[in-house]
């Protein structure tokens, strides 16, 4: 399992019915998608336990790192690859001390880069900038810009994923700025056919 974040990084929608989550999931990860972040704003604790271990076994099939938004607890739980961390969840160093050296931590930074460095500087294993185009959903997401994105290459050393409304008609442009990978959630799994679009955002990465 590579541990180097890239490629097609499938964020996961709200959804209450587990086993359809499951069933999209599946398709995103035979189109390509290299690492999963699972992410329910609305499910309740008992709900997202039960659908983080059922996501686990599908990642362990594929050998697709699972990472958890927010939710320290829940990675060492379920044993998933790492935690995704905002601006409001707990401190990196602290995120560390919890976690252990083998966890990854990914870190928020939306249109900062100074705080990417502090969060490099301080371990994280990858940070992510955005919102770079409109988000259904986050609306009101701070806007990053490709000139920051290519800025952060520039002088980060840790992988850079661009998140916020990436499709596969802008999605090439963040490449070419030098996201290593992209995180998306509504242009993949709210696709007529989940598996050919990740296919399609895949080969965005070999091209």
């Amino acid at each position: 399992m590579n541990n180097r974040i890239s490629g097609l990084y499938a964020i996961t929608p709200d959804l209450d019915d587990t086993q359809k989550l499951i069933t999209q999931v599946q398709l995103a990860l035979q189109g390509g998608a290299r690492w999963l972040q699972y992410r329910n704003k609305s499910a309740d604790q008992s709900l997202k336990l039960q659908q983080a271990n059922a996501l686990m076994s599908v990642c362990r099939e594929f050998a697709v790192p699972l990472i958890v938004n927010d939710s320290l607890d829940m990675v060492l739980e379920t044993d998933a690859a790492g935690a995704h961390l905002g601006i409001q969840d707990c401190s990196i160093p602290d995120a560390r001390i919890k976690l252990g050296k083998n966890k990854i931590i990914g870190a928020s930074c939306y249109d900062d880069l100074e705080r990417a460095l502090k969060c490099q500087a301080q371990g994280a294993d990858y940070v992510a900038f955005g919102s770079f185009y409109p988000s259904s959903v986050k609306p009101d997401a701070a806007r990053a810009s490709l000139t920051l994105l290519r800025e952060a290459k520039a002088r980060l050393s840790v992988p850079v994923v661009a998140v916020g409304g990436i499709n596969l008609q802008n999605a090439g442009l963040l490449i070419d700025a030098g996201a290593d990978a992209v995180g998306v959630i509504s242009a993949v799994f709210n696709a007529p056919d989940i598996m050919e679009t990740a296919k399609k955002f895949t080969a965005l990465f070999a091209s």
